[in-house]
């Protein structure tokens, strides 16, 4: 009997290794190539970092139409497998940073810091995956070289907005003091955005859902619109939304201008009824006729072209720079708290930074509301069309409840929040975000306040001052 077992035993650890042995050989001549031309060839921190990715083969799961070894075609391994890729796809989609890799590109600011998020924590390739494939472990020389590279790519292609050399990798960086933008068309589109005759009754402009006085947002659980009307989803800020990848919380408008036109035809928010309508009213207007012909020359026309391009260019100019963590980025250490540069650590250590990133610690991505657990389902109350996010745009599976990742800036003054307005505070927002986007789901106390402490040195200045909120109703 005891034979029988140390055979029965050794047969299996034969064939154990032998099929992580013909594991590695499958992921070896399948694994992705770069062409002889790419750039990324003669460049030995990028190529590092590639080879990285290349022996873990992160494609398995964060890819779609790969070759895939055997047992994802097992029966009883099929449905795990296929489970198991399904979030990964839903996590992080590879192909760009493959793409960029082969035409020596930077990947976004935001795909550079899910990179770096996980694998700061150690949370790449999963345990799982690595009983099958040895070979696909990452060495600490490998990990080292992929945060290098990130770091490399940041210092090289995104750090031209004032951070100091020792800050000049991090994955926030300070906003630029200014936007350049047309004088002509900045002057009227400023006109416009607090002109009432834009709306179908003359009662609300631009302003009314995005004040400039109380963050760039009405401080509502979900905006107000023409007659009394509420709409279904909560105010984005106006401030900094210029660095944002797309605008709305499902992007479907990729620039100022195109946002512009979303609201004043809108029937439950400006509720105009055509852009000649609003253009009659405009042309009525004796101040508007200089101000077009100097923003868009003698032959000006009036239509929404011209009017959502004008609102636009100023919307650009709505950067609020030089606040309390910009300074500190720029080389003033003093600049913020003990407790807020802890809650700093904290916000990159948990995962924060891995989709709050960039100038606008936001903005620069797409995640689903739920990530890590069923916010939804925790939250209660009935599914609207507001929580399908991307997939009202798309119509696509993989982009339910997906949402643009909204700009942490001035976050102090831009409650309540979330795509549905659902929470009051920064301190509930926090843990919220540590249960449903982050591994690290039930942080402490302690990293609640430190990181709260954090999120208000974002609060920036405009036009020299800073932003203050004078709503009563957004104190906390």
């Amino acid at each position: 009997m005891k034979r029988l077992i140390v055979s029965a035993v050794g047969a299996a650890l034969l064939a154990y290794g032998g099929t992580v042995a013909y594991l590695q050989h499958f992921d070896h001549i399948t694994a992705p190539e770069l062409p002889a031309s790419s750039p990324t060839l003669k460049d030995p921190v990028a190529l590092a970092a590639f080879n990285a990715v290349r022996e873990s083969r992160c494609d398995y799961c964060h890819a779609e139409q790969r070759d895939l070894p055997f047992y994802f075609r097992l029966p009883v391994a099929k449905p795990l497998m296929e489970k198991d890729r399904a979030n990964g796809l839903r996590h992080f989609r590879v192909e760009p940073v493959l793409d960029a890799f082969e035409q020596g590109t930077p990947p976004t600011e935001e795909q550079l810091s899910r990179i770096e998020e996980v694998i700061t924590q150690n949370r790449m390739p999963p345990t799982l995956y690595l009983l099958m494939h040895w070979h696909a472990h990452l060495s600490n020389a490998e990990r080292e070289a992929v945060l290098k590279w990130v770091q490399d790519t940041r210092r090289k292609y995104y750090n031209n907005t004032g951070a100091a050399e020792q800050f000049a990798a991090e994955p926030i960086r300070p906003v630029p003091e200014s936007v350049e933008a047309d004088p002509a068309k900045w002057t009227l589109g400023r006109k416009l955005f607090f002109d009432k005759s834009l709306s179908g009754d003359n009662t609300l402009n631009c302003a009314s859902c995005h004040g400039l006085d109380t963050g760039g947002v009405d401080n509502l659980v979900t905006a107000t619109g023409i007659g009394g009307q509420k709409g279904p989803i909560n105010t984005p800020t106006v401030y900094d939304a210029y660095f944002k990848m797309a605008q709305f919380w499902n992007a479907r408008a990729t620039t100022l201008a195109e946002q512009a036109a979303g609201p004043v035809m809108n029937p439950v928010e400006m509720g105009s009824h055509n852009w000649e309508e609003v253009a009659n009213k405009l042309n009525a207007n004796p101040d508007y006729a200089p101000l077009f012909q100097a923003a868009f020359g003698p032959d000006a026309k009036v239509d929404e072209k011209t009017i959502t391009t004008a609102i636009g260019e100023f919307e650009k100019t709505l950067a609020t720079p030089n606040g309390a963590f910009d300074e500190y980025l720029k080389g003033k250490p003093d600049a913020i708290s003990e407790q807020a540069k802890r809650g700093y650590e904290r916000f990159k250590a948990i995962g924060c930074s891995g989709c709050h990133t960039g100038i606008g610690v936001g903005g620069r991505g797409m995640e689903i509301m739920g990530l890590e657990g069923d916010y939804f389902k925790d939250r209660g109350g009935k599914l609207t069309e507001a929580d399908e996010g991307r997939y009202t745009v798309t119509h696509e599976a993989s982009d339910m409840n997906r949402f643009v990742v909204p700009n942490l800036r001035n976050i102090e003054l831009t409650g309540p929040y979330f795509h549905d307005g659902s929470v009051k505070t920064l301190d509930e927002a926090v843990r919220k975000m540590a249960r449903y986007q982050t591994p690290d789901q039930n942080i402490s106390d302690q990293d609640v306040t430190d990181i709260v402490a954090f999120l208000k040195t974002l609060t920036g200045r405009y036009d020299g001052k800073l932003l203050t909120n004078s709503n009563p109703a957004a104190k906390q």
